[in-house]
């Protein structure tokens, strides 16, 4: 029996030590080391050929970028589940899509969908598989080659592969910014490419290129699929050894290839620039993936993997002569309007440049009420678009794409990702509960097709003049002359004002909120009125386009940050700092662009703004005909229904109802946080001299327990009519 019971316990030793030495540490035997390396798809010149029934024929990919985060999860979590995903690959087939790009390894859910969704699918949906490379470390000391970059990069290429062939289990956490989980379906049939790398961080590639640009141990790189052309940098080396090893992986152990591309953007690309354009846009570094070349043995081929939008970085704007460029004549791209399409123009010299396949991996537009960056040319700017406009300019960049000669796109993105942060408010919201809410004013947050809309199955309101949602116990204050209701969710406070027997549409009227203790005033002297509470804000309802909302001077988030860049001061310095009860109310402004472009370095032009205050009319509701996504507020004759997003209001994180401390008050100086139970608030005509009287509002948080519904865009029916016209639901 001693004998049977350490046989069994030798036994199930080995049997853990096969499964964590095959699984987990990537050993394995080549039983077949003469097989024939197979692919189903490669390159030819610049086409992308994908075989089908014996024979080749051209692919042009039809992508979406796909995120691994839903609302109340960080997108490290990988918190989406098997069933979600599967519908999702439907809903996306539907769009017309052909092939999902993910940018990481994702966790065991999404491949375990793949494979059901496609094992018995003669029209699958395709995978184009990202490796990424952790952001902390380029954002550090490192260079390329260090270890922590490089050789982690490596072994993160090669987890991938295993994962992808159904050969891999993986610890939550053991590898940096991709899933989990056990890998034990093959979806390698359905993954046409393999895209490597992020975006580079310039300085990143620049230090690279400068340590090492004399040593010949770095400088080049000799593969047996890939190999480095003379005039190429240390940097690009790095990638065709990590494609190179890659490839070798893969077809020594699972002997078939697929698409190689590295991930590239304008901050990197292989263009040069007028030193006054590369000065003011940092444009340092260079990767030009036409000094990586491609030996006889590797048989799919290489692509061009770009990442361009149209509203920045948009260099060729800033250049009066073009002829350094390939077709450099700005009358070739030429509006209807008469202004140059330097979109299209910068994709068409990105395609002539490259002797191979050239696909647009990543470009999108954001439906959030904030702005990033504009775009003067063509107006397809970052944030505040309408969903109609979402949809209508990612149609205009896919023609464009396409008259560039580009082998296809994938567009940004599938779902929205509450998570996400933008450089131009990151600094006025507390970012470590981003997933809790849904902050409009973000940017980053709304490029999906796919939105998560408050509330379990409806929204808690709707800015249409359906005033129906409207309940007895959301009144705040009333009289015989009508009354004031507020109510929120995860992503606006509601208001609504009844004035009976009254047509508002051409009456103005003053709302005013009381956030914050620490200050607020009792008065405005612009508009000669009254309080019997110290606002903060003042909201202005002057019909459909001269309504906003007004922030008192000493709570104005932007001159608490940015005075410098849009004033021309420092706000913490004597004769600066405005008193906490000042009587101004000011717009309601967002930093768009910090530095503005100038060819004398000597002068100084104010921080472009734009005012975010602005209220925009129209109706709300996603079901109707006139469906504005961008609404503020309606009226409907004796009612105004507004909606605010939380951040406009100076909120740093509402699901804990945090917002912004005094900035002036010591020892801030600038954005701290503070929690409030309740707000005051009230209303008036402004032609009653007397006091307007503020009620309290009460508020209660939701901590990390929200509620959210998915709903599809009016883009996403927008761009499957261009995709998949004969689709009928």
């Amino acid at each position: 029996m001693k004998k049977f019971i350490i046989a069994v316990c030798i036994i199930v030793l080995l049997v853990i030590f096969a499964d964590a030495a095959y699984f987990r540490l990537g050993w394995y035997i080549d039983l077949k080391p003469s097989a024939p390396v197979t692919s189903f798809v490669k390159t030819d010149g610049k086409k992308i050929l994908m075989k089908k029934d014996g024979s080749y024929e051209e692919f042009e990919i039809k992508g979406i970028n796909l995120g691994s985060s839903i609302p109340g999860e960080w997108s490290t979590d990988y918190a989406i589940d098997h069933d979600t995903y599967l519908r999702w690959f439907g809903q996306i087939k539907e769009l017309g899509v052909n092939t999902i790009r993910i940018h990481t390894l994702m966790d065991d859910d999404f491949y375990n969908a793949l494979y059901d969704y496609n094992k018995d699918n003669e029209d699958p949906v395709w995978i184009l598989q990202g490796v990424w490379v952790n952001d902390y470390m380029q954002n550090s000391h490192r260079d390329a080659y260090d270890k922590d970059i490089c050789d982690t990069f490596l072994t993160d290429c090669r987890t991938m592969l295993d994962a992808i062939h159904g050969n891999k289990k993986l610890s939550l956490g053991r590898n940096a910014s991709s899933g989990s989980g056990n890998y034990l379906k093959d979806v390698s049939p359905w993954v046409i490419g393999y895209i490597l790398g992020v975006e580079w961080e310039n300085v990143t590639v620049a230090y690279t290129d400068n340590k090492y640009i004399e040593n010949k141990e770095y400088n080049s790189y000799t593969g047996d699929y890939m190999y480095t052309s003379g005039n190429a940098t240390p940097f690009e080396a790095m990638l065709a050894m990590a494609g190179d090893k890659l490839i070798e992986y893969e077809s020594n152990r699972y002997k078939t290839q697929k698409l190689i591309a590295f991930t590239n953007y304008p901050a990197t690309d292989p263009f040069d620039y007028p030193s006054e354009v590369s000065d003011y846009f940092m444009k340092c570094a260079k990767i030009d993936v036409e000094h990586i070349k491609n030996t006889d043995k590797f048989i799919t081929g290489q692509f061009a993997s770009y990442h361009v939008n149209p509203y920045y970085p948009d260099y060729l704007k800033y250049i009066e002569d073009w002829s350094e460029f390939y077709d450099g004549e700005k009358e070739l791209y030429l509006t209807s309007d008469g202004t140059v399409n330097t979109y299209r123009a910068y994709l068409s010299f990105l395609n002539k440049h490259h002797s191979m396949p050239v696909v647009i991996t990543e470009f999108g537009f954001s439906t959030g009420r904030g702005i990033e960056h504009i775009d003067t040319n063509t107006h397809r700017d970052q944030g505040n678009m309408s969903e109609q406009e979402q949809g209508e300019a990612i149609i205009s960049c896919i023609e464009d794409i396409k008259a560039a000669g580009c082998s296809g796109c994938c567009v940004f993105s599938w779902q929205d990702e509450w998570s996400r942060r933008t450089p131009n408010t990151m600094y006025t919201v507390n970012l470590k509960r981003n997933p809790y809410w849904s902050d409009y004013q973000t940017n980053g947050q709304y490029f999906g097709l796919l939105t998560f809309d408050p509330g379990e199955e409806t929204s808690i309101c709707y800015v249409d003049g359906d005033i129906s949602e409207w309940k007895e116990s959301d009144i705040v204050c009333s009289d015989d002359s009508g009354s004031l209701s507020v109510k929120y969710d995860e992503k606006f406070i509601y208001i609504l004002i009844q004035k009976d027997k009254s047509d508002l549409s051409d009456q103005k009227l003053f709302v005013p909120i009381d956030v914050t203790p620490k200050s607020g005033t009792s008065y405005s002297d612009e508009y000669g009125l009254l309080f019997d509470s110290a606002a903060d804000f003042l909201l202005i309802i002057d019909g459909k386009d001269n309504s906003r909302l007004k922030v008192q001077k000493r709570y104005e988030a932007l001159r608490s940050t940015y005075a410098r860049e849009v004033y021309g001061f420092d706000a913490y310095l004597s004769g600066h700092i405005p008193e906490k009860d000042d009587p101004g109310f000011v717009p309601i402004d967002m930093i768009v662009n910090e530095n503005v472009f100038t060819v004398n370095p000597e002068e100084k032009i104010p921080a472009e703004v734009y005012e975010t205050g602005k209220l925009t009319y129209g109706n709300a509701y996603p079901l109707s005909e006139d469906f504005n996504s961008l609404a503020d507020f309606i009226i409907n004759e004796d009612s105004v229904e507004i909606r605010l997003p939380w951040q406009l209001l100076n909120f740093a994180d509402p699901s804990c109802m945090s917002i912004h401390d005094d900035y002036y008050e010591e020892p801030n100086y600038g954005i701290e946080y503070i929690n409030i139970d309740s707000i005051k608030i009230g209303v008036s005509d402004g032609k009653n001299k007397k006091r307007i009287m503020m009620l309290p509002v009460s508020l209660e948080g939701w901590g990390d327990e929200i509620s959210y519904h998915e709903r599809l865009r009016s883009s996403y029916y927008i761009l499957q009519q261009y995709w998949n016209p004969s689709y009928s639901k």
